[in-house]
């Protein structure tokens, strides 16, 4: 049967734009990116400020297009490298058409018992805040661990300081909520094209994300100082002509030789066990075999060596890709 044009239904608008995901580390920002990509390209660990770079995501469906912006976990910095990675994720604002602020809301429930602190992390919230100037959401993460009646004062409080736009609670993990807040952010996205093609899901290097997945499985497997004291360079990455390994050469940075050692493990162990883990994930990534051989460089003091945080994309202007 034929439709008159008024008949026809009305295409909805595409809309496309960037969302920068900032918040305190830990929230679970790089788990979220995860789940709307459907795959890994941010690192995750139980421990705060893994995310040290800017990670572009390209969520593309049918009618939107949201770039989202992975950030540092934003902290009181005092060292150079922890410096650069809070300018990193404060950069983004600029960049952006729409603000995720990405909490904890387990960690806000446990300031509840502690009125003093919580009113300066509160404090630190609002500087932050104050440094928006475009439509902004606020996702309460990890609640499926909290009640919901536990949920309200948070979001009353949250409201008081910033006037968001709305506010999702979400389980980043499990999934909870993760669709009614896509549809609030790409609802406060502008009308605009498609950016990147449908199967490119971000811009980093395969180069930059084989170093970050090497350096999680430092942070999983060495406690302390150790994650923190650690970067990692690919210093080679070599195809095979004939389909056969990708061959991959990566230098370990560490402060101390105690640290070294550490890595290195007795008899080897625990570098072996590094480059196991790293390589099941390298070659799911690749879809390929892999071979990766890993040295270890003491270098002191590289956290606050300019030459070695520009070489890691640390430093401003090169804040994404190596």
């Amino acid at each position: 049967m034929n439709t008159s044009p008024m008949e026809q239904p009305t295409p909805k608008e595409h809309r496309s734009g960037v969302v920068a995901v900032i918040g305190p580390p830990n929230a679970g920002k790089s788990t979220l990116l995860n789940r709307y990509l459907e795959q890994k390209i941010a690192i995750v660990t139980p421990l705060p400020q893994t995310t040290r770079n800017r990670i572009l995501g390209i969520v593309t469906g049918t009618d939107y297009q949201m770039i989202m912006l992975d950030t540092p976990g934003l902290h009181k910095a005092r060292e150079m490298m922890n410096q650069e990675m809070v300018r990193i994720a404060m950069d983004t604002l600029t960049e952006a058409d729409t603000v995720l602020f990405l909490v904890d809301a387990q960690d806000l429930h446990t300031l509840a018992g502690n009125p003093k602190k919580a009113e300066k992390r509160f404090a630190e919230y609002k500087d932050y805040f104050s440094k928006i100037s475009c439509p902004a959401i606020l996702a309460l993460n990890k609640v499926d661990l909290l009640a919901k009646e536990q949920l309200l004062p948070m979001m009353e409080r949250f409201t008081s300081l910033h006037p968001f736009h709305a506010a999702v609670p979400v389980s980043a993990l499990e999934g909870d909520g993760t669709d009614i807040l896509l549809q609030t952010l790409v609802e406060h996205l502008p009308t605009g094209p498609q950016y990147y093609p449908d199967d490119v899901p971000t811009d980093a290097t395969e180069r930059f994300i084989v170093a970050e997945l090497i350096r999680e499985k430092i942070f999983l497997r060495t406690r302390q100082e150790i994650p923190y004291s650690t970067a990692v360079l690919i210093d080679s990455f070599k195809e095979h002509p004939a389909g056969g390994p990708v061959v991959i050469h990566a230098t370990i940075l560490v402060e101390r030789g105690s640290q070294k050692g550490i890595i290195i493990g007795k008899q080897g162990k625990m570098l072996g066990e590094i480059r196991k883990a790293a390589i099941k994930e390298i070659e799911k990534l690749l879809c390929c075999k892999v071979q990766l051989k890993l040295w270890i460089k003491v270098k002191k003091k590289w956290t606050g060596n300019e030459q070695i945080l520009r070489e890691l994309g640390m430093q401003a202007g090169y804040a994404g890709s190596l």
